[in-house]
């Protein structure tokens, strides 16, 4: 919710054809991943160049991992720290895919 209104509203927009098995023109395979269904929006606008970086690596949902304002002025690549975050909540979406995916499996009671 910190993020610009505008830079949000794109954000949902990309994310939705996401949720519906699509790929928004704007998404990009995020580099440091290994093809591994990260992907990354980028959107500018005057208050700086912003990131919203998702996965659609498991069919039980579609997971935002990291949104974020990016403030280094050297280069484009992604700080080390937002690498982290992104790398650390990749795991977590995949242990949440996994209890998703188990729940719903015939004979699994239902929490």
């Amino acid at each position: 919710m910190a993020l610009p209104t505008e830079v949000r509203k794109f954000f949902g927009h990309a994310l939705d054809f996401a949720q519906r098995g699509l790929r928004h023109d704007a998404a990009k395979v995020m580099k440091g991943f290994g093809g591994s269904g990260v992907l990354e929006l980028i959107e500018d606008d005057g208050g700086g160049t912003y990131r919203a970086v998702y996965t659609v690596k498991f069919e039980e949902a579609v997971f935002v991992l990291h949104c974020f304002q990016k403030k280094s002025k050297r280069g484009i690549a992604t700080p080390q720290a937002d690498m982290d975050i992104i790398r650390a909540r990749l795991k977590a979406a995949e242990a949440l895919a996994k209890e998703l995916r188990h729940a719903k499996e015939p004979g699994q009671a239902r929490h």
